[in-house]
């Protein structure tokens, strides 16, 4: 009898065993689809501020790419638009790809009347230098210092006007202090290797340096080179007087 009647006592303990774990288990399922949910949604959150984030960026970018290229063109244009009428197709749209970037500070201004050439002089001659104007060539005099002052361009953009200078032309070259006048008493054609045209130079003189021929295609085997004697100073009363 007190066996019977314990057995209704047990069973009702092991049910009570169960629901208790059943709601255990239920709860703690409850919880994780809670946090899996939470985790969902703050993951869609962080999506979403980062591709916003991403869009603010390129938007960011876009802006600064705009801005850097006005600056560009500012730049370019103060020294004049360049007559791209003679440049080959690829040194125009490398031109224009040098506008999105800034370029350093020019450490002179190159003019030559006679071609209708006015460039901004840079510092070094690699690509991104002789894309936007023309270089400096580093060893040489710099601009407005005694010496030899070399400097560079590409034969298919800048420079290809130097095909139509002769001896006697005006070459102007202008630096932060003063213009140096310039007229051209030498046009050569020399190999590569004949560096010694930009040897140092008891007398002020400027070389300028191309590849030759100008319509070659293809790495032109030769160097058109221009060089000209500094002319002397016009006296301030006479230049007054003009």
């Amino acid at each position: 009898m007190s066996s019977v009647a314990r057995r209704p006592g047990a069973l009702r303990v092991l049910e009570v065993a169960a629901w208790t774990l059943g709601l255990a288990l239920l709860a703690l399922y409850g919880g994780l689809r809670i946090r899996h949910t939470a985790a969902a949604r703050r993951e869609l959150k962080e999506f979403k501020e980062a591709k916003a984030l991403d869009r603010g960026k390129t938007l960011e970018q876009t802006k600064a790419f705009e801005q850097a290229k006005a600056f560009g063109e500012a730049r370019t244009l103060s020294w004049g638009a360049p007559n791209q009428s003679l440049w080959s197709p690829e040194r125009v749209r490398a031109w224009h790809q040098s506008l999105a970037a800034a370029a350093p500070a020019a450490v002179a201004v190159l003019r030559i009347p006679k071609i209708g050439l006015e460039v901004p002089v840079l510092e070094g001659t690699d690509d991104a230098n002789l894309d936007s104007g023309v270089g400096h060539i580093e060893g040489t005099a710099s601009p407005g210092t005694p010496g030899n002052v070399g400097i560079a361009g590409h034969r298919d953009g800048f420079f290809r006007g130097l095909k139509d200078v002769s001896p006697g032309d005006a070459i102007e070259v202008e630096t932060r202090t003063r213009t140096y006048r310039y007229l051209v008493n030498s046009i050569v054609v020399v190999d590569p290797q004949d560096v010694w045209v930009l040897d140092p130079t008891p007398s002020d003189r400027l070389t300028l340096v191309t590849c030759f021929p100008f319509y070659y295609t293809g790495s032109a085997p030769h160097r058109f080179i221009v060089q000209a004697q500094e002319a002397p100073a016009v006296p301030a009363q006479e230049t007054a007087a003009r």
